[in-house]
């Protein structure tokens, strides 16, 4: 029998239920939805998280498409999935935990003594520590992006060539391999000795259709390599990236982009210009080195020193 809060399941069983995680301002128990998928077959375990920033709902649509099409009698392995870790930010539709103002990825590996967000983090983190491998599925919020996945524990660390191969098996085109800041499950699992990668599934508003179909065939070609299901898997190349350069607006008005998701952009080329209500340039902003157009901004006004768009520099492929 394996269990995950309420959720509990023997071999060849599905279940689902909540994982209590603190009480709310009346006093009342909350807890986050869970799913435990025990494989028919003895293997390894996945783990698979979603919405630890409130609005990014990509990952809670990959999870209601993947749980459904898992059958525990065809699996080899167990999967323990938190459906929506960032409880209170989720239910008011913000990106940071709204009872202590925080963002839940910067807050791993967790204290069960701690804010709120760092209990959440605590007790999703002892879910994750009992896994072999541990997907944390993301967007860029509500920015425009491309679909990616993030290996974020540093070039140097003793398990990122495993870091690495499972962001090549998930496959989304792209990789961003750059070490994070401190408290991402990215960094925490790591340290762990457990391969771990953040998926960020594009960026909206809502959700995407594309890039959570993008992360559903990435979760399944995971579970396929890695010996869940049957089925063979072929890594496809990856576009490889190692860092970021961020352009913000040297004037305020309105952005016209020059480039698009996924091109190619050349030092000196213009990335945008600025232009006033009528039409009139304020300002031409150029690249400042070789890299590919990574993120954007989704609304067009801009103030003046406010976040435009990233390119993606240090590509290569593997």
């Amino acid at each position: 029998m394996t269990s995950l809060g309420t959720a509990q399941a023997a071999p060849g069983e599905i279940d689902t239920g909540r994982l209590p995680a603190g009480e709310t301002r009346d006093g009342g128990e909350f807890g986050l939805p869970v799913a435990v998928i025990n494989g028919a077959q003895d293997g390894r375990t996945l783990y698979l998280q979603a919405a630890s920033d409130g609005d990014e709902l990509n990952g809670v649509g990959v999870v209601q498409r993947v749980v459904p099409r898992l059958d525990p009698a065809e699996l080899s392995g167990t999967v323990l999935v938190v459906g929506v870790v960032n409880y209170h930010a989720f239910q008011v539709a913000q990106h940071r935990n709204p009872i202590d103002d925080t963002k839940m990825n910067r807050t791993y590996p967790g204290d069960a003594e701690g804010t709120s967000s760092e209990r959440i983090a605590a007790t999703t983190f002892d879910v994750a520590k009992r896994a072999d491998l541990i997907l944390d599925l993301h967007q860029g919020s509500t920015s425009r992006m491309i679909d990616e996945v993030r290996v974020r524990c540093g070039s140097r660390h003793r398990i990122h060539d495993d870091c690495l191969e499972l962001a090549k098996v998930f496959g989304s085109g792209y990789v961003l391999d750059q070490k994070g800041p401190g408290g991402q499950l990215a960094r925490a699992g790591p340290d762990e000795g457990i391969p771990t990668i953040d998926p960020e599934l594009g960026g909206c508003v809502g959700w995407c259709e594309r890039s959570i179909e993008c992360g559903v065939q990435g979760v399944f070609n995971v579970l396929r390599y890695y010996g869940f299901l049957e089925g063979e898997v072929s890594p496809e190349t990856q576009t490889r990236a190692t860092g970021f350069d961020q352009y913000g607006a040297p004037r305020g008005g309105l952005v016209r982009f020059e480039k698009d998701l996924g091109e190619e952009v050349s030092a000196g080329e213009t990335l945008f210009t600025v232009r006033d209500v009528f039409g009139t340039v304020k300002a031409d902003v150029v690249a400042d080195g070789n890299g590919l157009f990574w993120r954007s901004r989704r609304l067009p006004q801009v103030a003046t020193g406010e976040y435009v768009c990233s390119v993606a520099t240090g590509i290569g492929t593997y």
